[in-house]
């Protein structure tokens, strides 16, 4: 994980500058310091506090493999997020935002795919046949969905997460990542409603310093996230070869201290394989399931994706309800019939069921 935040450094990047007093969200009390010359002063050490608890959550997701969709189509926020997410390789929209991106997802990856198929043109001869006209209206097409939809090309199925800045221009956004239960990360303003964002980080959304300091602790506990992943990949790989060395091993050991006993009996006894650790699947490649939730349902004993498939949807709303108020209006109904997918290897077959019945709910 990163290094720990800063009070001076927000201070220095002007985060808790909020809006005008009469512009306020009641809502947004809590994490209000005090009232200057008719300005709201955010608290900084619960900006803080909510930084590092969302970099925590945002780093499980990125090492999860999950994609973080970032929003922001505001003109301050816009070259910022472009350059800083770039750089970790994640999607984002500074353009404005699609409508249905999300609840309609299936149709925006057709649009995808319409540029895809724009470029295989030009690389097989195809586009040199068109005439005159139709090359120019085929390039026009292709600039309009690479200035809307270029940073999500590579994002194939819906996101794990959405960091987003500005809450009330994105309303639609907001919206979209509720009806699909997928988290909420934002940057919230004393002018914002903050109930509908799951990991609430108050600050100055309108100037482009403080949109920059907070992005770059973001970016940094994504990429911290990323690089676990990696390792984690580099040691499992790692152990299966020891586990391979280590039978090969035995095998060796046992025929040299059985050499006699294995020339009179040609059947020799199979040597037992090491019991493997039982080690938790990543249940956020559910639709549906954050990491909040996944940590619920890890605690109660369902860490695999065959043990979800076992549990019923009353049980698995039973633990997350326990677990926090804010998961009850989680859906479970279809995660065991994703988790039998899961469990059987069927990925492509699941990943088009999630995106037929768009995010896993029927």
């Amino acid at each position: 994980m990163a290094s720990k935040i800063e009070v001076k450094d927000l201070l220095e990047a002007g985060v808790h500058f909020g809006h005008l007093t009469r512009k306020w969200n009641p809502n947004m009390a809590p994490y209000i310091y005090m009232e200057r010359n008719g300005i709201h002063v955010i608290n900084l050490y619960k900006t803080v506090a909510k930084l590092e608890e969302a970099n925590e959550a945002l780093s499980k997701i990125a090492a999860s493999g999950r994609k973080i969709l970032f929003v922001a189509t505001k003109k301050q926020a816009k070259d910022i997020v472009a350059d800083k997410v770039s750089k970790i390789n994640m999607p984002y929209i500074t353009e404005r935002w699609p409508g249905g991106m999300l609840t309609n997802f299936v149709t925006i990856r057709k649009a995808v795919k319409k540029m895809a198929s724009i470029d295989r043109m030009k690389k097989d001869g195809t586009f040199n046949t068109l005439s005159k006209k139709e090359r120019l209206q085929v390039d026009r097409l292709r600039a309009k969905l690479e200035k809307n939809l270029g940073s999500i090309a590579d994002m194939t199925r819906l996101p794990g997460a959405l960091f987003i800045v500005d809450t009330m221009r994105e309303h639609i956004a907001v919206k979209e990542a509720q009806k699909l239960n997928i988290p909420i990360f934002a940057m919230v303003d004393t002018n914002s409603d903050p109930r509908p964002i799951d990991y609430v980080i108050p600050s100055n959304d309108d100037a482009s310093k403080s949109i920059e300091a907070i992005l770059e602790e973001v970016t940094k506990a994504v990429a911290a996230g990323l690089a676990e992943r990696k390792n984690d990949k580099n040691n499992d790989k790692e152990d299966e070869e020891e586990d391979v060395m280590d039978a090969k091993a035995v095998m060796i050991d046992d025929e040299d201290d059985d050499a006699t006993e294995a020339k009179k009996a040609k059947k020799a006894k199979p040597v037992a394989a090491a019991p493997k650790k039982v080690k938790a699947d990543e249940l956020t490649k559910i639709e549906g399931i954050g990491p909040k939730a996944e940590e619920a349902l890890i605690g109660k004993g369902v860490a695999t994706y065959a043990e979800l498939a076992k549990t019923a949807p009353e049980k698995i709303k039973e633990i997350l309800t326990e677990a926090s108020s804010t998961m009850a209006h989680l859906d479970p109904t279809s995660w065991p019939k994703q988790a039998k997918l899961a469990a059987a290897g069927k990925w492509d077959e699941l990943k088009e069921w999630q995106d037929s019945v768009k995010g896993g709910v029927e």
